[in-house]
């Protein structure tokens, strides 16, 4: 799983590591978990050949053009994908927000929130990155808990992309 692909972040029981497009088979059940289009939303992706282009659009792109992007979560253990956390520079709004998702099986094991301020840390002393904030849906109550572990307060709604339902926006 885990193979000889660049680990960027670690933390205790956790490393990340840039995607590939051989994630894309995990990548497509990631995507497609009900608690994934809840919360952060259904990104189409119903095929690996759409998958490999997500991920060859998104993170992979996000790397060469802003030095950052979401990585692949392994555990540190055994190599086994457990879901993705990184940075994403909005474009509507300007900013960066940690973002993450993890599948079903591991929540609830605090990897989000291990995961996340690793990140940050990252971001913060690797890409010299001062304000990095976490955008929310309202009904997602385990991931408003994470930010708030992580340090972050309620600051107001605001929209992620033009034409959006504001969501909350956490910094």
């Amino acid at each position: 799983m885990g193979g000889v692909h660049k680990c960027v972040v670690y933390s205790a029981r956790l490393s990340l590591r840039h995607f590939t497009a051989e994630d894309a088979v995990w990548v497509l059940r990631l995507l497609n978990e009900p608690t994934f289009i809840s919360n952060i939303g259904d990104r189409n992706v119903r095929t690996v050949e759409e998958a490999r282009a997500f991920l060859q659009q998104g993170p992979i792109l996000a790397y060469a053009r802003d030095g950052f992007g979401m990585f692949a979560v392994e555990l540190a253990s055994t190599g086994c994908c457990v879901g993705m956390c990184g940075l994403l520079k909005r474009e509507f709004t300007g900013e960066v927000d940690v973002g993450y998702a993890y599948f079903p099986e591991y929540s609830g094991m605090g990897y989000a929130t291990e995961a996340a301020a690793a990140v940050i840390a990252w971001g913060r002393s690797a890409c010299g990155l001062d304000r990095i904030v976490g955008f929310v849906s309202p009904h997602n109550t385990a991931s408003i808990k994470v930010l708030q572990k992580l340090g972050m307060r309620y600051e107001k709604h605001a929209p992620i992309a033009d034409g959006a339902e504001p969501i909350l926006l956490y910094s």
